[in-house]
């Protein structure tokens, strides 16, 4: 039996359920205006992104590798393994690595590999544009795309989805396509959310500043919408404010090894920013995406040392 003095006793039990209540399903929880309410401290959890490989897949957006011979090519299942060869607890499976007729068998396979091997699949990531206008017939190709990379994340057990807001299209304002973004978002999400998977929205393309990201997810009305937080794609002369300011809206977090600062790009200070992440009480996967264009297959696993010292698990 538990106690009433007891760490977790039955009061507090109920009060943290009525919290997460509050911040996920409430009635007034329909859009995330304000921080996801988390129990308990911070708990960072080491992933990597498939994309750090993007040179050594066999397939890229539909096309064929040219870059590398044959023999020195991979498919996602070599990734799986090569995470849980470095004890790396997450993968995130991304999209353009994928044949683009992959069979739901193949999916299953790779979920299938991934739980043996103690794996989880943090998620995947696709690379929409939302910016066209509703009625836009492009609007109904990117919704069409997306909603179908939901069944396939459904299959692979991914709770996550990165997504973009696009570049503008030709004739639309910003205002305008920030406005196409929340909307083609919030019907995406209530898709999503019916699968129980997160749609998070990075600050990439036209996103480059925390006010812009976060007045986009603010304005969907959906709890299963959230930020996508990638370190290395602010553009503002100091990005590590930018990251405190989304990390507590965050469903995912990409990290890089390089970050924006202006016009200019600097090494970036993991450990300062796995405390930033810390303190803010982040909890949930801490993705490395190593863009830099050397042999990933040997300098991934520093970085993930590195990042294992500030991570929880």
């Amino acid at each position: 039996m538990i106690s009433e003095s007891s760490p977790f006793s039955r009061r507090r039990f109920l009060e943290s359920a009525a919290a997460l209540t509050a911040g996920g399903f409430g009635a007034s929880a329909l859009a995330v205006t304000e921080p996801y309410t988390r129990v308990g401290q911070a708990r960072l959890r080491l992933g990597l992104a498939a994309y750090s490989f993007r040179n050594y897949f066999k397939t890229m957006r539909g096309k064929p590798n040219e870059k590398v011979p044959a023999e020195d090519q991979i498919e996602m299942t070599d990734f799986i393994r090569f995470c849980a060869e470095h004890n790396c607890g997450g993968a995130e499976l991304t999209s353009y690595f994928f044949d683009p007729d992959v069979s739901d068998a193949y999916l299953a396979e790779c979920r299938h590999l991934a739980h043996v091997c103690g794996i989880e699949i943090s998620g995947t990531a696709v690379g929409n544009n939302f910016s066209y206008p509703k009625g836009a017939p492009e609007r109904a190709e990117q919704m069409t795309y997306v909603k179908d990379w939901i069944d396939k994340a459904s299959i692979l057990g991914a709770p996550h989805i990165r997504v973009f807001a696009g570049k503008h299209p030709e004739g639309v304002g910003e205002d305008e396509a920030e406005k196409n973004a929340s909307e083609a978002l919030e019907e995406a999400a209530a898709y999503a959310g019916s699968k129980g998977i997160f749609l998070g929205i990075e600050n990439h393309d036209s996103i480059g500043t925390a006010d812009r990201l976060l007045r986009i997810v603010k304005n969907v009305k959906s709890p299963w919408v959230g930020v996508n937080l990638d370190t290395g794609n602010f553009r503002a002369e100091d990005p590590y404010p930018d990251i405190e300011a989304t990390a507590p809206y965050a469903v995912n977090v990409q990290v890089k090894v390089a970050l924006k600062y202006g016009g200019e790009t600097r090494a970036a200070d993991l450990e300062r920013i796995g405390k930033i992440l810390h303190d803010t009480g982040y909890q949930g996967y801490v993705t490395l995406e190593y863009e830099e264009n050397d042999n990933p297959f040997e300098s991934v696993p520093p970085v993930l040392d590195r990042m294992r010292k500030f991570c929880d698990c």
